[in-house]
């Protein structure tokens, strides 16, 4: 590993080639915040992609392209005198220092639970109105789900024990059947949220991210979709002419070979 040295120097040496391509590069001229802000979402999927798939190269090179996105914006904001990136360190060091009192100060804690109902308590004081006020609108709805729960749940709003929320997932599954009876269509969606919302739950309850569990099956199924495709491909068939039984055999075949599938 590098020494603390040889990273500062890395950084300096990153933040020199922002200021040439800032400078230089037609491209880079012309970059405002609000045209790289897709960029950087798709940047963050991307290394989100790595990180799932355990690719460590794959991550460090991702965490490079991210990395440079903040030195971005961080540039462009020295530019018209609003901040720049030692106001970006300096601000998190101070968060994260204020925010950890159980390090730099005098609280006492015994878990991991009780650091983050202090984290959410802190953030009150700090003068946030709801607990929920750090949950971005943005956020895909799996995630949001998670997060929101995550944060009521550090100021103490939350079930006892797992079984508590399997109960409420199964009480949800019932209000959706019945609901699927009725055939009202705009109350099977509501009731249909709520059994999602509370699978997340129960996923949180387990230590599960409910994201990556669903992306993992994603991948999987695209895996062995994608083996299928193949098969049907050297049999010289259309898949749309294979019976659902033929199809199946593939399926079994991909996932027995495992490899990811």
């Amino acid at each position: 590993m590098n020494s603390r040295e040889n990273q500062l120097q890395a950084f300096d040496r990153l933040l020199t080639i922002m200021d040439e391509l800032r400078a230089q590069c037609p491209w880079d001229k012309k970059q405002t915040m609000q045209t790289l802000r897709h960029l950087t979402i798709e940047e963050t999927y991307e290394l989100g992609d790595a990180i799932l798939d355990d690719e460590l190269e794959e991550v460090k090179k991702e965490l490079g392209d991210v990395l440079l996105h903040i030195v971005f914006y961080a540039k462009i904001g020295s530019e018209t005198d609003a901040f720049d990136i030692a106001d970006v360190c300096n601000e998190i060091c101070e968060k994260l220092i204020n925010r950890h009192p159980h390090i730099y100060g005098d609280v006492e804690v015994n878990d991991e639970a009780d650091v983050k109902r202090n984290w959410e308590n802190i953030k009150l004081q700090e003068g946030k109105t709801s607990v929920l006020e750090g949950v971005p609108k943005g956020l895909p709805a799996l995630v949001k789900a998670n997060r929101i729960q995550d944060k009521v749940a550090g100021v103490g709003f939350d079930w006892e024990k797992p079984e508590q929320v399997w109960e409420k997932v199964n009480e949800e599954l019932q209000e959706f059947q019945a609901e699927i009876e009725s055939g009202d269509a705009e109350k099977m969606e509501a009731e249909f949220g709520d059994v999602m919302f509370s699978l997340v739950n129960y996923a949180r309850f387990l230590k599960i991210d409910p994201e990556n569990a669903l992306e993992r099956t994603n991948k999987k199924f695209i895996g062995r979709f994608q083996y299928l495709e193949e098969k049907a491909k050297a049999l010289g068939k259309p898949m749309k002419e294979m019976t659902l039984a033929e199809m199946d055999v593939f399926w079994e075949e991909a996932k027995r070979l495992g490899d990811g599938r």
